[in-house]
């Protein structure tokens, strides 16, 4: 039975680097329902490669955007993400978690490229009712001034953090609510954010591979102000899906191929380790996933069905929740929050 007095909302904070986007969630209910959704832009260069250049900047954004939000608590769940957090499945000998635990830190070493004594370490167990000696734990290491930076941008902004995910585990958590036909046989889901692409292999519901590529929204805009004479606001029209290109098919096609390469690498490592798998479904989410021809060029150069994510398909959301967008243009950017949100209070 529920305590009296306890919290039945959540709110997930993503802070990108193009915009911060926040989802209040509300759990009281059979289901959980979305009750409140804003974002708003950042100025360009205030985060560069995940890494915070401006963290009064970021901070007085996030306030404004809280207080736009209206918010009654200040506890939130974010999440980091980049090169300085690396995700991996590795294989240990078969134990309780309590004792992997005690040992983690001698495994990581061996398969984290940073100095551990710098890096904030966790783990799951993959297979924890499965027999013989041998159990798969997907480890995550991430270098602690990349989380102490995050948390001190929450502090100059008045909040709190209750959880800090990953970004690709938080992806994984809205789409496994919206898209439970997903959950079977090896599908990709990629996001294509602001600077990078998260590209996240799944086997069954399971992750089994996740890499960024050097690759986002914010290319997409340069190249159309830089080959197609655009204005600033004009490439944002198009990126946002807005405003159509006129004769757009070359430039989709040449932003889907190096998607597309992100995706085949880390499809090639998977064939190495399950001889005769094969790719089924790829799932597009993120701002660069909306430019119109983006999901059907993707498709077409992959070779496999390609959907576009719809964060709420399966999880409702308030007529009055969204604030200051258009919640079906916006949509795709949106999952990160969510999955974030989602995570029990």
């Amino acid at each position: 039975m529920a305590l009296f007095g306890q919290k039945k909302t959540s709110v997930g904070l993503d802070i990108g680097s193009g915009f911060i986007k926040l989802i209040e969630v509300d759990h009281s209910g059979d289901q959980p329902e979305v009750v409140r959704v804003v974002m708003r832009a950042l100025l360009p260069d205030a985060i560069v490669e995940g890494e915070i250049m401006d963290p009064g900047l970021v901070a007085d954004t996030v306030r404004d955007l809280v207080e736009e939000a209206g918010l009654k608590h200040k506890e939130v769940i974010t999440a980091i993400g980049g090169h300085d957090v690396i995700i991996k499945k590795i294989d240990m000998d078969r134990m309780e978690e309590a004792d992997a635990r005690e040992v983690i830190r001698w495994e990581a070493e061996q398969h984290v490229p940073f100095d551990i004594k710098s890096v904030e370490l966790d783990f799951q167990i993959l297979n924890p009712e499965a027999d013989g000696p041998q159990m798969e734990v997907l480890l995550v290491a991430a270098k602690r001034e990349l989380v102490e930076n995050k948390l001190s941008v929450l502090v100059g902004a008045g909040l709190q953090a209750t959880v800090i995910d990953v970004d690709a585990f938080a992806l994984h958590n809205g789409f496994e609510h919206n898209h439970p036909e997903g959950l079977e046989g090896i599908v990709a889901l990629v996001n294509v954010g602001h600077e990078t692409t998260n590209v996240n292999i799944m086997e069954d519901g399971v992750p089994i591979l996740t890499r960024d590529v050097p690759f986002g929204s914010r290319k997409i805009r340069e190249r159309l102000q830089r080959e197609r004479g655009l204005t600033t606001e004009a490439a944002e029209e198009v990126v946002q899906g807005r405003t159509e290109m006129e004769d757009p098919v070359d430039f989709v096609r040449e932003s889907a191929e190096e998607v597309a390469v992100g995706v085949e690498r880390g499809a090639a490592f998977l064939m190495t380790q399950h001889p005769g798998a094969g790719l089924g479904r790829l799932y597009l989410s993120g701002g660069g996933g909306r430019i119109p021809g983006m999901a059907e060029a993707l498709g077409s150069r992959m070779g496999v069905e390609t959907r576009l994510v719809n964060p709420f398909e399966r999880v409702p959301v308030r007529p009055d929740a969204p604030l200051n967008l258009v919640l079906d243009e916006a949509g795709p950017m949106l999952l990160l929050p969510l999955g974030l949100a989602l995570r029990t209070p």
